[in-house]
């Protein structure tokens, strides 16, 4: 699915968002800049959007790794056009099968992804595994508003605005219709936080963005 759409898919995350995935990951580079991190795994790394705003920080190495051949395709000639190719590497790896050696990360990032595991313990467990002890993971991703407007807002918007305008656009009649529903199937707030604690990360909170329409939780191992 996620090969099919790549083409349209930064256009659409942007264009559906209004710009404001934007600003929610610059907000999530910020809380990693307090950490200083050394190395940076992002997973489900997609097309790189994330690993391009992390490498602000100036890491000495962002590691990117994605499922979908044809979204790391994009991503690195992102890169290559950005001059980032250096300091960036994209490879095709499983969430759920991390390629690299325990306590390899200084931070593990990961933007709208993990809703997307197969299985979503397997796959936090593995993300565990690779981070340091005392490395941090800050996980960007849809939750669920509770507030009116917004709540009654959004139900709508993800519902029916967002399908048929991605339905539209990237040509794929299903793409856009597995979004809300990955969203709503997704156990944001506490519950994701009680999964977190789980796998055994420790000091999990959450930050509420844009009225809880996303959320960055943070962890440490």
């Amino acid at each position: 699915m996620f090969d099919d759409i790549s083409s349209k898919y930064d256009f659409l995350n942007h264009f559906l968002s209004f710009g404001i995935d934007r600003v929610w990951r610059k907000k999530l580079v910020s809380l990693l800049g307090q950490r200083k991190p050394v190395t940076v795994l992002d997973v489900a790394t997609g097309t790189g959007d994330l690993a391009i705003a992390i490498a602000a920080l100036k890491p000495e190495k962002i590691t990117g790794i994605d499922i979908s051949a044809k979204m790391l395709e994009i991503g690195r000639q992102k890169l290559i056009e950005k001059g980032l190719n250096k300091l960036i590497t994209l490879q095709q790896a499983d969430a759920e099968k991390i390629p690299f050696s325990d306590n390899s990360f200084d931070a593990i990032t990961v933007a709208f992804g993990v809703r997307n595991y197969e299985h979503l313990e397997l796959g936090l467990t593995e993300m565990s595994r690779v981070l340091r002890p005392g490395g941090v993971m800050l996980i960007l991703e849809f939750s669920h508003p509770e507030s009116f407007p917004m709540k009654q807002l959004y139900a709508i918007y993800s519902r029916y605005i967002i399908p048929l305008t991605g339905r539209l656009i990237s040509g794929n009649t299903t793409a856009y219709s597995y979004l809300p529903e990955s969203v709503a199937a997704f156990p944001s707030g506490k519950n994701f936080l009680d999964i977190l604690q789980k796998v055994g990360l420790k000091n999990t909170r959450q930050l509420s963005l844009s009225m809880g329409i996303a959320s960055i939780y943070m962890a440490e191992k």
